[in-house]
């Protein structure tokens, strides 16, 4: 019975579902799969920060490469350029010296000719019958010298002798005397009337460059007429006539008493002559003399310096520019003009690189141009480092890597681009034809 009930009892024991353990189960294996996912995400998290940093370095991007030139202070001449034009060395306006008819035009206009190149003929007739009749003058007057010296001579050989009277031979001595008289006379009327002819053939008074003729064949001239038969320059060398402000020329000079300017060593300016378009003409020039009165209407100073002119570009009244060394400035700072920036209100400022590679923004004084190149008078110092190429790359504060410039390897950049983009051209060309 103990045992029935024993057996009761245990099968009326409670029991747990089967559902309780596969849940637990179930929960135990959840766990486990969140702990790794989540490490999962973690490590992916962990890693995307790893990427996003070495993204935003790698964004990040170096200091900008920058071209500089270092400032030295240079022995820089002081050149002023000045208007002016051309004029001849030498002008002569040809005239005829005698009067008569144009027969003939031997020069060829707008030529070359040499002093006493025949340039007009005269109808020479009427000075050949002057000739001839002067010299039958002549021939006369020799005739009646030499009866004068025989009747003298006479007179002389009887008055030793005592035959004739003092007042007899003083008179053939007078006679002889203006017979010689006569004789000179009618040399000079030969000699006017040979010269007379000579000059019905005008010639060239100077060796130049003729213009125009004036007169033509036929036409009546004489010595007193107002129109010019030509003109001929002399070009080679030319003068250039040029002007500065008597101001200038009295700083300049201050300068130099000052001692902030030295003389050219050889005491000349030397002067070199711009066309109107800019172009350089290729010989230099010397400075002749400068004016001693000022302008009154424009205060300025006339100077003429000589320049040669062998292959004629130089023609009279030529509008030029001439530039004069009047000094020279020791220890000057120069920079490449394209260097030199200005802002809004036209002050002229430069970018520097410190000693720490940044960027600093200076304003400068421009004292005047020299070849490509500005004089600074105020605002660098030796030694400074001014940028040239990369401005638009930069700012105030910026740090650079900064390179050194210079004018040959800037244009050979210039040439690569310009040959790049020459290549490109052709090949756009080439496929649009294609």
């Amino acid at each position: 019975m103990f045992g029935s009930q024993v057996r009761r009892s245990a099968s009326h024991a409670p029991s747990f579902p089967l559902n309780v353990h596969l849940g637990s189960r179930i929960m135990l294996t959840s766990k486990n799969a969140f702990r790794a996912v989540s490490a999962i995400f973690v490590s992916l998290a962990l890693a995307a920060c790893s990427d996003a940093d070495s993204a935003q370095e790698r964004s990040t991007p170096p200091p900008p490469k920058v071209s500089v030139v270092q400032v030295d202070r240079e022995r820089i001449p002081v050149l002023n350029e000045l208007p002016g034009r051309i004029a001849p060395t030498r002008i002569a306006e040809v005239r005829p010296q005698v009067s008569g008819v144009i027969l003939e035009r031997v020069f060829t206009q707008g030529s070359l000719v040499e002093k006493g190149d025949v340039l007009y003929r005269i109808d020479p007739r009427p000075f050949e019958v002057q000739v001839q009749s002067a010299e039958a003058t002549l021939q006369r007057a020799k005739a009646v010298q030499k009866q004068a010296q025989q009747d003298a001579d006479r007179q002389r050989s009887l008055a030793e002798r005592g035959v004739n009277s003092r007042q007899q031979l003083d008179s053939s001595l007078a006679a002889l005397a203006q017979a010689n008289a006569e004789v000179a006379i009618a040399e000079a009327g030969l000699a006017s009337a040979q010269l007379n002819l000579q000059y019905s053939e005008v010639t060239a008074p100077i060796s130049g460059k003729i213009g125009r003729a004036n007169v033509t064949e036929g036409a009546l001239v004489s010595s007193t007429m107002q129109q010019a038969l030509t003109t001929i320059r002399q070009l080679d060398p030319v003068y250039a006539d040029f002007t500065q402000s008597a101001n200038e020329l009295l700083a300049l000079r201050r300068a130099l008493e000052a001692g902030e300017l030295s003389t050219v060593a050889s005491g000349e300016a030397r002067l070199r002559l711009l066309y109107d378009d800019g172009t350089p003409y290729p010989q230099h020039g010397r400075l002749l003399f400068e004016e001693a009165t000022v302008d009154e209407s424009t205060g300025q100073i006339t100077l003429r310096g000589e320049f040669p002119n062998p292959d004629g570009n130089l023609l009279p009244g030529m509008y030029v520019r001439v530039q004069i060394e009047q000094g020279v400035q020791e220890k000057a700072i120069a920079v490449p003009q394209q260097a030199v920036q200005r802002n809004a209100s036209g002050t002229a400022q430069v970018y520097v690189v410190n000693g720490e590679n940044v960027v600093e923004l200076r304003p400068v004084q421009v004292a005047r141009a020299f070849e490509d190149r500005w004089v600074i008078g105020e605002g660098l110092e030796e030694g400074d480092r001014v940028i040239v190429e990369g401005f638009q790359k930069i700012a105030p504060g910026a740090t650079v890597v900064p390179e050194p410039w210079s004018l040959a390897s800037a244009k050979d950049d210039a040439t690569d681009s310009h040959g790049k983009g020459d290549t490109a051209l052709a090949k756009s060309s080439d496929r649009a034809a294609d």
